[in-house]
C-alpha cells in the first residue's frame, strides 16, 4: 500500500451570487413608487390652487346678481309720482272714469267737463216726452287749449236706479232742450249746454256720461238727487 495520497481539490472562489428574489417582489416595489409620485404631484396641484399662482376663474354657473342703489331706487319712486300727475291731468282723476256729479273732470289738451244746476222738472204737454218728471241740468264746456274744439261732438247718455235703468233724453223748448250744441268752442271760451234725461220720482240715484268729442272718454257723473 502506498503512503502518497493526492489531496482533495479546493473549491472555487469567485464573486458572490445573491439569491434569487421572490415572485412579484420587484412589481411591488415599482407600483408603490409610482403611487408616490403620482401623491406627490397631485399634492402639489393642491397647494398651487390653494396658495395661488394664477387668478381662479368662476364657475360657468355663477349668477351675478346687481343690487340698485338707494339713488336708483329714489329716482323710480320719483319717476312713479310724476307719472301718476301726467296721467291725472291726462283726463282721468279717477282710475274708473267715475266721478260725482259735483266734480270737474279735466282732458287733454285742457278740456273741463262739469255739471251745474240738477234740478228735477217736469215736462210739458208739448215736449217729448211729455209730462213726464225729469232731470234738468248744464253740461259746462271749457276750452282751456289753444285750438278750437267741434262741441258737436259733445254726446251725454243718463241712467237710473241700481239697476242702471236707460234714461231717455228729454225735448221741451220751452225749457230750453233743444238737443246738443252746433258751433265750435274757441280757445280760453266756456260753453253752457241745457240738457234733460228721464227720471221718476221715486228715484234718487242718476248716472250722466258726457263725451266732450269723439276721440275721448265718456267722464262717468253719478250720485243721488234730492
Amino acid at each position: 500500500m502506498s503512503a502518497d495520497t493526492t489531496p482533495p481539490p479546493m473549491p472555487a472562489y469567485g464573486p458572490a451570487v445573491p439569491p434569487p428574489a421572490p415572485p412579484g417582489k420587484s412589481r411591488t416595489v415599482i407600483v408603490a413608487a409610482a403611487a408616490a409620485v403620482a401623491a406627490a404631484v397631485i399634492s402639489a396641484l393642491v397647494t398651487v390652487g390653494v396658495i395661488g399662482g394664477t387668478e381662479a376663474k368662476p364657475a360657468p354657473t355663477v349668477t351675478v346678481t346687481k343690487t340698485a342703489a338707494a339713488d336708483d331706487g329714489a329716482a323710480a319712486a320719483d319717476d312713479e309720482a310724476t307719472q301718476a300727475a301726467d296721467d291725472s291731468a291726462d283726463g282721468a282723476d279717477d282710475e274708473d272714469g267715475v266721478y260725482a256729479l259735483d266734480d270737474t273732470v279735466v282732458y287733454e289738451p285742457d278740456i273741463e267737463v262739469a255739471l251745474t244746476g240738477l234740478e228735477r222738472a217736469v215736462t210739458g204737454e208739448y215736449a217729448d216726452p211729455e209730462n213726464t218728471p225729469y232731470l234738468k241740468f248744464t253740461v259746462r264746456l271749457k276750452n282751456g287749449g289753444s285750438k278750437p274744439i267741434d262741441a258737436t261732438q259733445l254726446t251725454v247718455n243718463c241712467s237710473y236706479g241700481r239697476k242702471g235703468k236707460s234714461s231717455d233724453s228729454v225735448f221741451d223748448s220751452e225749457a230750453g232742450l233743444d238737443g246738443g250744441p252746433e258751433t265750435k268752442l274757441l280757445s280760453g271760451r266756456s260753453l253752457d249746454v241745457p240738457w234733460g234725461c228721464e227720471l221718476p220720482k221715486g228715484e234718487k240715484l242718476i248716472q250722466i256720461e258726457v263725451t266732450p268729442d269723439f276721440d275721448s272718454d265718456p267722464a262717468i257723473f253719478t250720485g243721488d238727487v234730492k
